[in-house]
């Protein structure tokens, strides 16, 4: 069969059958994208954090999780093309996956890169028009964002509890936040330890995920930082970079609204 090439987003060349047939993705939120994108019936494995559709994991393949891939089972699948991210895969599993599959690395710090991405994949797996379509939608969603003034307000976004863990610079999260007008609290890079003691934001977000925030933990922040709002918050549409994006203006609206001004 014949071989294009591509370039990823890390600007790595991969060789990719002109038609793909049987495709592993290591990364939930392209999971999701990719059965947007009407490719379910070619997914043969996905990691067990492929949560979106929900009925996906009864019927594609486990193949363990985003940083600890079972490498033999990717392997027994025979996959003809692997899709992963730079920062949710094991640099480790990556190289040794691409000795014998072609993977295509995604690399995204904000919504420019997330349409990149999509564009991309699309064009990866023949889906282009499909592709187009969606990131069109996902533009005009958010434009609806840029009419709101920004509100200036700080943002403490924590995403690990012992220890708190936060989404400093650098990362889709921060894109995210700075996208609805909020000031990262955080100018550290990536997802650095926070000190609650030298802390003092507007507001405090708790996200869903990778730690499962729920009500129950806003009581305890909301007693040691009384001047601040605490609110749980829907990790997938902060850091979902696929076609979730498409729902997620619609959930900021919904957010900027239930914060007083």
């Amino acid at each position: 069969m014949k071989k294009i090439k591509y370039i990823d987003q890390m600007q790595r060349t991969v060789e990719v059958n002109s038609t793909v047939l049987r495709i592993v993705s290591l990364v939930p939120s392209q999971t999701e994208l990719l059965v947007d994108l009407g490719l379910k019936e070619k997914l043969v494995g996905i990691t067990k954090f492929c949560i979106h559709p929900p009925e996906l994991r009864k019927e594609v393949q486990l193949i363990g999780g985003t940083k600890n891939a079972k490498i033999e089972g990717i392997k027994a699948l025979n996959p003809d093309l692997i899709i992963g991210n730079k920062e949710e895969n094991n640099q480790a599993d990556i190289e040794q996956l691409e000795q014998d599959f072609p993977v295509w690395m995604s690399d995204i710090f904000n919504l420019a890169d997330a349409l990149d991405m999509l564009g991309k994949i699309g064009e990866l797996t023949g889906t282009q028009q499909k592709a187009q379509e969606l990131s069109a939608a996902i533009e005009t969603n958010f434009a609806q964002l840029n009419a709101l003034k920004p509100t200036g307000k700080s943002v403490l976004y924590l995403i690990w509890k012992n220890p708190y863990l936060a989404a400093g610079k650098n990362t889709f999260i921060d894109s995210m936040l700075e996208t609805l007008g909020f000031e990262n609290a955080m100018n550290q890079d990536r997802y650095p330890e926070v000190n609650l003691e030298t802390i003092h934001p507007d507001l405090i977000f708790l996200s869903s995920e990778p730690y499962p925030f729920k009500e129950k933990h806003i009581e305890a922040l909301q007693n040691q930082f009384p001047e601040s709002q605490v609110v749980l918050v829907d990790g997938e549409y902060f850091s979902w970079y696929g076609s979730r994006l498409l729902g997620a203006p619609a959930y900021f609206l919904e957010l900027l609204n239930s914060i007083p001004k």
